[in-house]
């Protein structure tokens, strides 16, 4: 039983939940907000329906008086209690609403019935409601309050809530993330040069050949209890399955763009691909929109010039395509104010502006963002354990992408890579699975471009060929050591694989869709349903005449990379594209969130690369001499009118 107090818990309301903290000692009714003595220790509002028509008045009262304050209320078939709220502590009713909300974006069910019957619910009691529960719920409320109260423990309802299931009675916690765009208790600094700036310091490897600082699989329990809740978690569930030979796992998480996306692990085991989910997931939510720093730059191109990246660097489309009707992009204009977000250039090696719209690929869809220039992707934003870990594993994202883009666009004649000769044999037995599986035949070829970082194109190929199955199926994969780009490709290829074989049957008539109007690849499925159709089998008769075989060894090599500190491998990796003529530049896309979780969060650009895009008409090769210059100096002559016509197979 909860202690007596002198100062007594003010509670507000009418019904079974109120009446029964009503009569335990230290609880004093006041029957309005104003009523609410200055003196109580503690503010409950408690109704018996989802009512929350009073919390904005309590809430400012609770402020005025500084004392904490407790909602409690029934939903549906439950009692929720919390979360509390304190004087200067982030974490508020608002938060949790504002985390439930983006979460229904993957659950329609209690909050679509409030959505469609929230007037009705606020004055109805819960027909499950007894007096019973209210006892239960009333012995957590001054549970709480003594918590808040000793300070020697922390109040559950604290970034967190009860539900008290009507049926059962069991008592359930929920956590959630304070909100650092929550009007009520939010906060975030303006976006500045000095916040752009990259803090460095020594970051020791577990290993030389290991790219990340902390075995992030293992604190997988730790991962699902910070971010993983079904109603007020950044992500609501983590499914695991099988499929093509590598287990998989997906996490939907809420955006704050009112969609949703999934982070997706493929591995060879659960855990590590269940991990893999969440921090892909947690790198889609740093990416949408900015939610480290509030964007404070708004001007032209002609005024921020000296400090801007030019966005003609950044591939766009040409000036006819920005004619056609319904286009949803504008043009480039010098004069035309932007809104912009402070980055920092390897190259400067100082701060520089970025329009937001190519730094956060989501921002588009809120009401105050600019009209974009280019339909951007998620090209180039990671996470890492410090901000190095991070930047590489984005440079290394756009080398895979840019080197699969090139050997596509220039139908570069990449050598064929012998899988046998892998010295980690579970490559091999990887593509001999998938095989086994399938029976088809898995390629690799090695596309590693000028900077030499080790990039791959896998493929799997149906010998047979007669459109029964899909035909051809792509994948890609890159990282400082061959095998490792060889093994993340494969990891990639076998899912998808499996997918298309699924749906070939009800796909079929599609794919030849797509195959004679190349305007109708819209989306990032398209690109690997048109070469399921055999008939276009021959636009990859480059990869099919590469020559003999080469061993892994023959590929370039990550000797370079096998420091004791992550951060001289990032110099290495940032030095070979700077000694190349191109930029790295890094948008710092950390939130309060992913600090929650010691993560960082970037955005890498480098221009002049290749950008990758879904959707043919969407494609940009226009202002990008580097399409024509390495193929040149491969002895490859590449004119304008040779560059590929045709949609590219990345999935």
């Amino acid at each position: 039983m909860a202690a007596e107090h002198a100062t007594p818990i003010a509670i507000l309301g009418n019904g079974l939940l109120a009446n029964a903290l009503i009569k335990r000692p230290g609880v004093h009714q006041a029957t309005s907000v104003a009523e609410v003595d200055a003196g109580c220790r503690m503010i409950v509002v408690a109704t018996d329906g989802w009512d929350d028509s009073a919390y904005h008045s309590v809430r400012a009262v609770a402020a005025r008086f500084g004392r904490p304050w407790l909602p409690v209320r029934t939903e549906l078939g439950r009692i929720v209690i919390g979360p509390v709220e304190q004087p200067g502590v982030p974490g508020c009713g608002i938060c949790v609403e504002r985390r439930r909300a983006q979460i229904s974006a993957t659950n329609d069910g209690v909050e679509a019935v409030h959505r469609a019957h929230g007037t009705v619910l606020a004055t109805r009691s819960s027909s499950w409601l007894t007096t019973l529960a209210a006892d239960v719920a009333t012995s957590l409320v001054l549970r709480e309050a003594d918590r808040l109260t000793s300070k020697q423990d922390e109040p559950r309802a604290a970034c967190g809530y009860l539900d008290i299931d009507l049926a059962s009675l069991v008592v359930r916690r929920h956590e959630f993330l304070p909100d650092p765009l929550c009007p009520n208790c939010g906060y975030l600094p303006d976006d500045s040069p000095v916040l752009a700036h990259i803090r460095r310091t020594r970051q020791p490897k577990p290993a030389p050949d290991h790219y990340r600082i902390r075995s992030v699989a293992d604190e997988l329990p730790a991962l699902m209890g910070l971010y993983v809740d079904s109603e007020c978690g950044l992500i609501r569930s983590v499914s695991k399955d099988q499929d093509g030979g590598v287990v998989i796992a997906a996490a939907p998480v809420g955006l704050r763009i009112e969609a949703r996306e999934f982070g997706f692990g493929r591995s060879r085991n659960y855990r590590d691909s269940q991990v893999t989910a969440i921090l892909e997931a947690l790198e889609r939510y740093g990416g949408v929109r900015p939610g480290g720093k509030r964007t404070s730059v708004r001007a032209s191109y002609a005024e921020v010039r000296d400090n801007a990246v030019n966005p003609r660097t950044l591939g766009l489309y040409p000036a006819d395509r920005y004619l056609a009707p319904g286009f949803r992009f504008q043009p480039f204009s010098e004069t035309q104010p932007y809104r912009w977000v402070w980055g920092y250039s390897f190259a400067r090696q100082d701060s520089i502006l970025v329009p937001e719209t190519y730094a956060y690929y989501g921002v588009s869809r809120l009401p105050e963002a600019d009209i974009p220039f280019v339909f951007e992707t998620s090209n180039g934003c990671a996470l890492g354990s410090c901000a190095a870990e991070a930047i590489l594993h984005g440079v290394l994202e756009i080398a895979e992408r840019d080197a699969f883009l090139m050997a596509w666009y220039a139908r570069l004649p990449v050598p064929r890579i012998d899988l046998d000769s892998a010295v980690d044999k579970a490559i091999p037995l990887t593509a001999n699975a998938l095989r086994a599986e399938t029976g088809y035949e898995v390629m690799a070829f090695d596309t590693t471009t000028e900077q030499g970082i080790p990039c791959v194109w896998v493929m799997a190929v149906d010998p047979v060929g007669d459109g029964e199955r899909p035909k051809a199926v792509c994948a890609a994969g890159a990282h400082l050591d061959p095998e490792h780009a060889i093994e993340n490709a494969l990891n990639e290829l076998g899912p998808i694989v499996a997918d298309l074989i699924r749906r070939h049957r009800f796909d079929r008539e599609r794919a030849r869709s797509l195959a004679t109007d190349p305007g109708l690849v819209v989306e990032m499925a398209d690109h690997s349903l048109l070469y399921a159709n055999p008939e276009v089998f021959s636009r990859l008769d480059f990869l099919a005449s590469s020559g003999p075989s080469i061993p892994i060894s023959a590929m370039a090599q990550p000797t370079a990379f096998r420091n004791d500190d992550l951060e001289d491998d990032l110099d290495e990796l940032v030095r070979r594209y700077l000694n190349t003529g191109l930029d790295v530049i890094v948008v710092d896309q950390t939130t309060p969130e992913h600090r929650a979780g010691d993560f960082s969060c970037v955005k890498v650009i480098i221009p002049g690369t290749l950008p990758m895009t879904f959707g043919h008409d969407l494609r940009r090769v226009d202002g990008l001499p580097r399409l024509y210059d390495i193929p040149s100096r491969l002895g490859r002559r590449l004119r304008r009118q040779d560059v590929n016509p045709h949609p590219h197979p990345f999935p």
